[in-house]
């Protein structure tokens, strides 16, 4: 198969994206309406991270906003930016206080997909239904094997629904990833190229198209996965390391100077929410906690099981994150910047525009030029 015959346009029914490319959701604040707004309007899928809006918004515009009335405003500033062009959303199970508000706002926003992951996203297509533009967007779940995909699909079929394309995430992927083991995400079996073959298969009854991501860095790494099957990737620390991306100068600098051996799975102590966490382990606010500096304040809650914070409870066991992750995006200028960044940051060497990177990863020469 001619290779620029498998890097096409990626399709998902009535929607059509110029790349087969879509930048992760990366929150807090990474993934930001600049960031996402310029991924679509160079032909990828821009994808915003609602977690924290409410947050980032009121101190934007200096007003208090609720969730909902946040997750709208952002994707109308990512609209501004992208204009018509296709535009997503990705929204974490586990920020389980604001998750059918974040939902709810990305659909009175106009957002044209909706990819959710941190726990299996089993009400999503219900929650969906309660809103006019139910027919309206695409919803894609992201999963770490293909029992995970065979559950969702027998879940949403209760609704009559089933997912318009599932994301199949390996443990290299930045941020929190879908394991709770190191040594049980570093199994042979977990490996990128083997879970996409498993979903590929569980996938091919339904003919619901496949997106490979964690870990994805070059041209040819996407080429490998096309030609595996899949019709696209999904890509976030390469996005991460943009002039648009909201993360701090100093979060930048970070991703570019650090090495392979800089980069670790947090665990004990871990992300509060229980999965693996992937970050640069000279993260200032890493550190702190690390060393007992930190007063564990758990003044944000996003990350809440049952009520409580369990970095609150056990600090041996977890560390709060939602304070240095604002940080890291210059939202808190009380607190240390905590950095997540995937497994392959140690290989960026510089911080380069969207439309550059874009060129770079579609080697398309045209892109750049235009």
């Amino acid at each position: 198969m001619a290779l620029n015959n498998i890097f096409s346009n990626f399709t998902l029914k009535d929607l059509n994206i110029e790349y087969p490319i879509i930048q992760g959701g990366m929150g807090i604040g990474i993934s930001s309406a600049e960031l996402s707004g310029t991924v679509s309007k160079y032909g990828g899928l821009g994808v915003l991270s609602s977690v924290a809006l409410d947050y980032l918004i009121s101190q934007k515009f200096n007003k208090h906003f609720k969730q909902r009335e946040a997750v709208k405003i952002e994707i109308e500033e990512a609209r501004k930016i992208s204009g018509q062009k296709p535009l997503g959303i990705n929204i974490m199970v586990a920020i389980q206080k604001h998750y059918k508000d974040s939902v709810l706002g990305a659909l009175d926003g106009g957002v044209d997909v909706i990819i959710s992951g941190a726990g299996l996203p089993l009400q999503l297509p219900e929650i969906v239904a309660e809103h006019e533009r139910v027919n309206e967007v695409k919803l894609i779940p992201i999963v770490s094997s293909a029992r995970a995909f065979e559950l969702i699909c027998k879940r949403w079929q209760r609704s009559n629904r089933l997912p318009d394309a599932v994301v199949v995430e390996g443990p290299l992927a930045g941020g929190h990833i879908g394991w709770r083991d190191v040594e049980e995400a570093y199994k042979p079996e977990n490996r990128l190229e083997v879970l996409v073959k498993d979903v590929l298969k569980a996938a091919e009854p339904y003919q619901i198209p496949v997106i490979a991501a964690g870990g994805i860095y070059t041209h040819e790494d996407i080429l490998q996965y096309l030609e595996m099957g899949c019709k696209a990737v999904q890509m976030g620390t390469r996005f991460l390391a943009t002039i648009e991306s909201g993360a701090t100068n100093r979060y930048k600098e970070a991703v570019v100077n650090c090495k392979e051996e800089d980069i670790i799975l947090s665990t004990q102590p871990g992300s509060p929410c229980g999965l693996l966490f992937r970050v640069l382990k000279e993260s200032p606010f890493y550190q702190e906690s690390l060393a007992g500096e930190r007063a564990e304040l758990c003044n944000k809650g996003y990350l809440m099981i049952n009520g409580k914070c369990l970095a609150c409870q056990d600090r041996t066991l977890a560390f709060c994150i939602c304070n240095g992750l604002l940080s890291a995006a210059g939202a808190n200028e009380v607190e240390k910047e905590l950095y997540t960044v995937g497994a392959n940051a140690y290989k960026v060497e510089e911080i380069v525009s969207v439309k550059e990177l874009m060129s770079e990863l579609t080697n398309s020469r045209n892109l750049i030029l235009s």
